[in-house]
């Protein structure tokens, strides 16, 4: 009796290793260690580490991780979305159209571009429903009609294919803040009085700390963070999602609203792009036609990262988080620590095929396969 109880015993303590060296956030983990050991060591000197250096690649860390939050979603439920970077250039065109060249309130610019990425997302979602084709095709195909109205419009109304102003026509409105604003700027005060961040020695802004908030970039990512996971793992609708990415006919005869499931995904990768749009415009000022280039690709590579697979019904946000993290603190990092920056493009390669070959392991792992 002692003998079969220690044998449930060691079988019980060989699966939850087995489980945790399964869990898709793993490989995210092990880099994103890796990577801060690494510019610890060789870049801890440089500013890397103080306050204007962390907010530094915490802002680009924000930006891969708002995309990455709704290709992570539509990748498990086994769809790709390569409009994603023309979206993006695209909602930012027309929040500049709209509040700028026909000068309408910012906040109704905001929410009518909010509008129309949403429809675009769920056209797509529709034509691949409806089709069948792969989404690959369809998305590929809106990246190109996106990008290509991104430039024409403003070419048109303007002859040009920047429009500035935008900071300028956002000014008193109550909802331009909420995407280009700051938080805790009395924290920050607080903590340069203190001696505890660093602040501007002379000038007009002398005593003031060089961090003087969080920007809410940052904010909507730990927000859309939040969201995507306890939707993923703690709601009925995140089980739909790995059911409709997973095997997506046994979804159906299970009852499981897959069409729906993956038109919501479709729209909800739309919103992130354009949070990211309508965040990106408030910081510059301006929309160009040449924004979001080749976002779509850094948003898979960090979803991959974190351990999604390219099949669908597996995946975490907090991994393809993760991902985008090390994103951030690489790209900011070789700047740092004196590396030629071309070799940021070395490293997506060699992470991103790293990645791949985990994911099959941890795949072949679940399914048995040789």
């Amino acid at each position: 009796m002692s003998d079969t109880a220690n044998n449930d015993e060691r079988i019980k303590e060989i699966s939850s290793l087995r489980q945790f060296f399964m869990r898709p956030e793993l490989g995210g983990m092990v880099g994103t260690v890796a990577v801060f050991t690494f510019f610890l060591l060789f870049a801890f000197d440089s500013g890397m580490f103080n306050s204007q250096g962390v907010l530094n690649w915490s802002i680009v860390s924000a930006q891969f991780m708002i995309i990455a939050v709704g290709a992570c979603l539509l990748m498990i439920a086994g769809e790709f979305d390569l409009s994603v970077g023309s979206m993006i250039g695209f909602a930012g065109m027309m929040i500049a159209v709209f509040g700028v060249v026909l000068n309408w309130p910012i906040w109704i610019a905001i929410l009518i571009t909010f509008v129309i990425c949403l429809a675009l997302g769920a056209l797509n979602g529709f034509i691949v429903i409806r089709t069948g084709l792969p989404s690959f095709i369809v998305t590929l195909a809106f990246l190109f009609i996106l990008r290509g109205f991104t430039i024409y419009i403003p070419q048109t109304i303007e002859r040009k294919t920047i429009i500035g102003g935008i900071r300028d026509a956002a000014e008193g409105d109550w909802l331009a803040p909420i995407f280009g604003g700051k938080i805790f700027g009395g924290v920050f005060q607080w903590l340069g009085d203190a001696g505890i961040i660093a602040t501007f020695e002379r000038g007009t802004r002398a005593g003031q700390p060089v961090v003087d908030g969080i920007p809410m970039l940052i904010v909507w990512a730990i927000i859309l963070i939040i969201f995507g996971h306890v939707l993923l793992t703690r709601t009925r609708f995140g089980n739909w999602i790995f059911a409709s990415g997973g095997d997506a006919e046994a979804a159906r005869n299970s009852g499981v609203p897959v069409n729906r499931v993956k038109i919501l995904m479709f729209m909800f990768t739309a919103f992130c792009a354009c949070v990211f749009a309508t965040c990106q415009v408030m910081e510059f000022g301006s929309a160009g036609a040449d924004r979001g280039l080749l976002k779509e690709f850094e948003a898979i590579i960090a979803v991959v990262i974190g351990g999604a697979l390219l099949t669908g019904g597996y995946g975490s946000v907090i991994g393809a988080a993760l991902g985008a993290l090390i994103f951030g603190v690489v790209q900011q990092g070789l700047f740092f620590a004196g590396v030629e920056s071309s070799l940021f493009r070395v490293f997506l390669g060699v992470i991103l095929l790293g990645a791949v070959i985990l994911n099959t392991y941890i795949r072949r792992m679940i399914t048995g396969e040789r």
